[in-house]
This record gives structure tokens, sequence and C-alpha cells, in this order.
């Protein structure tokens, strides 16, 4: 009987599932990545979430494998080439959280507009700011995509009644806004200029590490609200700080972060991360934008339904 090595917590649909169509499962949420190195041999699928790299050591520690089930979107975890080149079958499910992503998006950015984090812990402390914490409305306001996969489309849906005027913008794409009345599909210049929202919706490359950073910053036509709900390292974080101190970045609202192990912190992220948490006009959470209790549901529903498609392939 073929096995599967599953490294993360699941929803129980996936191991089920694949039981039910021949396949052993190992279920280990808590492995490590160098016990997955240890183990991997006997398995023909596996399992991941972002812990876990399949690099090129990775796949040739596996003779038997066949496919890689990744728990998200974020492929920069998968040797994607090298796979190819040895005929295992990769897989993602950026279908199964785009919804949770394009929610969290937009209520990251309302709480900034009205102030409902400090306005929260004030009341708490018997504290009552009514005017200091007057809010903005997003209505009225230029709102920019920049990539529009799954996630950008489903923060765009979000904000279609709003009132905004959404602009997209995907360097790899073209017409994928031609039946979204309410998006605007144009170039990277138009967002720069007309912008006062900018949301990331990107994957992690060489090309999009840093997109976001001093140049960047500089080149955006007026005072702008960043949200990034992509990855960490698509923003220069030092970059981020001195455009929220000069007033350029008029808020900021992150998900993710270029080193998200608080425990391994230098000295020198230490004092970055310290200084851009005083920040009153930046809201953060710890990456979980697309966790959700119906996205684990769903993205093991979308990773099971691919799996069995490609298996019918062959």
């Amino acid at each position: 009987m073929k096995k599967v090595l599953i490294t993360d917590g699941v929803h129980p649909l996936l191991q089920e599932g694949l039981e039910a169509i021949g396949f052993e499962c190992d279920y280990h949420p808590k492995i490590s990545l160098s016990e997955v190195r240890e183990r991997i041999g006997p398995y023909s699928g596996i399992i991941i979430n972002s812990k876990i790299l399949m690099d090129r050591e990775m796949f040739d520690q596996a003779p038997l494998l066949e496919f890689v089930a990744r728990l998200g979107s974020g492929m920069e975890i998968v040797d994607q080439v090298y796979a190819a080149e040895k005929g295992i079958a990769v897989h993602s499910a950026p279908e199964g959280n785009c919804n949770a992503v394009g929610e969290h998006a937009l209520g990251m950015l309302l709480a900034h507009a009205n102030n409902l984090v400090r306005s929260d812990q004030e009341v708490k402390q018997k504290v009552w700011r009514r005017e200091a914490n007057r809010g903005f409305e997003i209505m009225n306001k230029t709102i920019g995509i920049i990539g529009f996969g799954h996630t950008g489309n489903s923060f765009a849906h979000k904000l279609s009644g709003m009132g905004v005027k959404i602009l997209a913008y995907d360097k790899y794409k073209k017409d994928y806004a031609a039946h979204l009345s309410y998006v605007e599909e144009t170039g990277l210049e138009k967002i720069i200029q007309d912008a006062d929202i900018i949301s990331l919706h990107l994957p992690l490359t060489e090309e999009t590490k840093h997109f976001v950073d001093s140049e960047f910053i500089k080149r955006v036509a007026r005072p702008f609200v960043l949200i990034n709900t992509s990855r960490g390292t698509c923003v220069d974080t030092e970059a981020l700080l001195v455009g929220l101190e000069n007033g350029k970045i008029t808020g900021a609202c992150l998900d993710v972060f270029e080193n998200e192990k608080t425990k391994t912190f230098t000295s020198v992220e230490d004092k970055m991360y310290q200084k851009l948490y005083k920040y009153p006009q930046v809201i953060l959470s710890p990456h979980v934008a697309g966790w959700t209790v119906e996205s684990k549901e769903k993205l093991a529903a979308t990773l099971l339904r691919k799996i069995k498609a490609a298996l019918k392939e062959y």
C-alpha cells in the first residue's frame, strides 16, 4: 500500500479521503523539517505547509515520491523545476483560503480606517476620546491591488460594493479583469499615480523580494495605506519605517513579516520590529489571513480533489 506523510494539521476529510482511495496515511503535524528529511524515503505522497522545504535534497531522499500537496498557495518552498524533472506532481490550494485572505485584508483596512484597535484598548481602560479616534471612510478612495490571482481577486470582490475605485495590476496576466465591471485592469504606474491604498497579493520570488522598497515608496504620488497579506519579504521593513516616519505611508496593515520567527530576531531586527510595533497607525496579525475554520476544510477539500484528478490521469 502506498503511503502519504501528513506534516501539518489538516482537516480530517483529507486523511479520510486519501485512505478511501487506497493510501496509508501517517499523520505527524508536529514533525520537524529534519525529521521529514530522515523519514521521507518510503512515502509516495507528502502533505506540507510552510515549515517543510521541498528542495533538491528532500526530493533526492524520496525515491518513491509521486506528489507533493501544499496546504495553501506559497510555492517558494517547493523546487518545482526539480520536481518536474523527476516526474513528481505538485499541487497547491490557493482556492481554499483566498476568501479568508480577502476578508482579512478588508477587516484590517476597516480597522485602520476607524481606529478600532486603539479605541478598543482605550475604552477598556475607561479612556473616552471620540475626536481623537475620528476615522475616515474608504468610499471614493482609489485602491490599487498588485497581483491579481486568487487572493487579489477575492479582495476586489469584497470591495466591489463599497464605492471605491479598484485598480488592478498583474505583470503576468492579460484580460484577467475583463469580466469584472468593478475592476480597472491597468499598469503599475497608474496605481503609483492614483492609489490612496495599495494592497499586495504577490508570490515570493526573486522579482518580488522587496517589491515595496524606498524607491517604490518615493514613486507613489500621494500618502498611502499599505496592506500586505502575501509574503513578508515583499516589503522592505526598513523602507516601510522611513515611510511611516515621514508620513508618506499613513498606515500599514501587515499579516506577514520578513522574519516571522521572533525567537530568532537579531538585535538589529529586534530594534526594527520594536520600532514598527510602536506606530499606532500600524495593524499587525501573525500570518493568519488565510487561517480560518472554514479555510482549513476548504484547503483539505481542494487538495483531495486535485490529487484524485491527477491520479485519474495516469
